[in-house]
């Protein structure tokens, strides 16, 4: 209960640092924006005259590429460059205890600014019949990829002082975890591994087991368990991986902060 409480806390303040700055509103209005523009202007959501969001969900990995890095970028970069972090420390919680208070306050900051795009849903079922399950689905999945995004921006922040050098570490990682499961990456990869093997004379054992290579890299990607949520397929694999990523990155922004600390 008292790790809980440390970590609600922290929650708290970090939820009261994005709105009393005008970071979180210029945030959720780019959001907006940004969303409704890509999906209203270039996928035409309405004149497709097909009651789904598939087109609406398409864009998310995509505009979390560009926002949530800005949004994460100061979790801890700015508080190492302040010297705050060890004002931080030095209070009654442990470093776990900070670290997740950080977290889930960017992640409930990135949900919050989600939750103003239901009225593109409500208006769909208005014009349509759509899946319900479908939609909820999709929902699930841009919340479990915001976390992903906000774990690995997280870590980029416990990297360095400098928010500017945080957003580009943040934003060059997320976008390979993207990449990874494009399928012109992934064709990319089969070509190369099967070429490397023609080029060393095991042409037929390379592409054997290229497809192996590729599902192994697809696997770590943002739009391959993406991809199925917004297609309404609820697979514990996706869901699994999105958690297992933000436990990893959990636990490396731990190792990097302990060593900052030691040093």
């Amino acid at each position: 209960m008292r790790s809980i409480k440390n970590t609600c806390i922290v929650l708290r303040r970090e939820l009261k640092s994005y709105f009393e700055s005008p970071v979180a509103y210029v945030f959720m209005v780019a959001f907006l924006l940004l969303v409704g523009f890509l999906t209203f202007s270039i996928s035409q959501l309405y004149e497709r005259r097909v009651a789904d969001l598939q087109p609406f969900f398409f864009w998310h990995p995509w505009v979390y590429l560009l926002l949530v890095p800005a949004a994460t970028m100061g979790l801890w970069a700015e508080e190492r460059r302040a010297g705050t972090v060890e004002l931080l420390l030095t209070m009654p919680i442990t470093m776990l205890q900070a670290i997740m208070g950080k977290f889930l306050a960017a992640w409930i900051f990135i949900t919050f600014a989600l939750l103003f795009t239901f009225p593109v849903a409500w208006w769909t079922g208005r014009l349509g019949d759509p899946d319900g399950g479908v939609i909820l689905s999709g929902y699930i999945g841009s919340v479990l990829m915001a976390g992903g995004y906000v774990s690995v921006g997280m870590l980029m922040s416990s990297a360095t002082r400098n928010q500017v050098i945080a957003f580009v570490l943040s934003l060059v990682t997320c976008l390979l975890l993207l990449l990874a499961g494009w399928p012109p990456v992934t064709d990319f990869i089969s070509f190369v591994v099967t070429g490397f093997g023609e080029w060393i004379g095991f042409e037929e054992a390379f592409a054997e087991h290229a497809p192996k290579v590729v599902d192994v890299i697809a696997g770590l990607s943002f739009l391959t368990h993406f991809d199925s949520l917004q297609r309404g397929v609820v697979d514990l694999r996706d869901i699994a991986y999105y958690f297992s990523l933000i436990v990893f990155m959990i636990f490396a922004t731990h190792v990097v902060l302990d060593n900052r600390k030691s040093a």
